[in-house]
């Protein structure tokens, strides 16, 4: 379905830690037709480009999409600021969501700000999934108790231990694979971490999803901003993130 651009208004900005921010919309037609993975293009105020930012949450029956964001520049410092009522310029849903099938069991695993994108999805396996939620430090934590009320499991690690266990995401996920029997992978996050997090799957022939994250234009196609190798036929081309992505099958990305 064909995205669409129009006026949102906000029913709630609340901020999550010193530099993350949830706001929610109310955007029935959004979240109607919105799939888990998929991202929206905010427009801010005197600026050319628009934001792309992750949907993080819907609520198709109350019509509302959630997103969480951090401020990196004047675009996200102006969204940050906006109050319940105003009205925001939004185009979207953007890009292809994560592929979920009924019956099978999933990892997520989510580094910082790759940890919302991925809590739709969660919703869909519901008990049937456990999630890897990874920080630099507890100043940084968010969404924690949204994942444990709905996975099975939950495991928090951060690079300085402050919270949880003091490591990589990829440390716990090496561990839960040789005792779990998953069917399918998600992540998003850094760079570094979704390769490291693709290889492991590859070794242990686990199917994994990756949600990218590049510098985009237009959001649609249209620009090069946010072109990506990816293996085609065993030889290297170029896709576009926010059209053929966010989210690539992990084994088709030229890491």
């Amino acid at each position: 379905m064909a995205p669409l651009q129009k006026k949102f208004e906000i029913k709630e900005n609340k901020k999550l830690n010193e530099t993350t921010f949830k706001i929610v919309f109310n955007a029935p037609e959004i979240a109607s037709i919105a799939k888990a993975g998929q991202f929206v293009n905010i427009l801010c105020e005197n600026r050319t480009l628009r934001r792309p930012i992750s949907i993080c949450e819907t609520e198709p029956d109350k019509g509302l999409v959630k997103i969480v964001f951090d401020v990196r520049g004047e675009g996200t410092a102006w969204l940050s600021k906006q109050k319940s009522g105003k009205k925001i310029d939004i185009l979207g849903p953007l890009g292809n969501g994560f592929p979920c099938e009924k019956g099978n069991r999933a990892l997520l695993i989510g580094g910082g700000l790759g940890v919302p994108p991925l809590l739709e999805t969660t919703k869909f396996f519901g008990k049937k999934a456990d999630a890897i939620l990874g920080f630099k430090c507890k100043e940084n934590l968010i969404l924690l108790e949204n994942f444990k009320q709905i996975c099975e499991n939950t495991y928090l690690t951060s690079d300085d231990g402050s919270c949880g266990t003091r490591g990589l995401v990829t440390d716990v996920m090496q561990d839960l694979i040789k005792t779990k029997d998953y069917d399918i992978v998600y992540a998003c996050g850094p760079e570094a971490m979704l390769k490291s997090v693709a290889k492991i799957c590859s070794e242990n022939k686990l199917a994994c999803f990756v949600s990218l994250e590049e510098r985009m234009g237009c959001g649609i196609g249209a620009c090069l901003v946010c072109a990506c190798a990816v293996k085609v036929n065993g030889e290297v081309d170029y896709k576009h993130v926010c059209k053929d992505g966010p989210v690539f099958n992990a084994r088709e990305v030229a890491w």
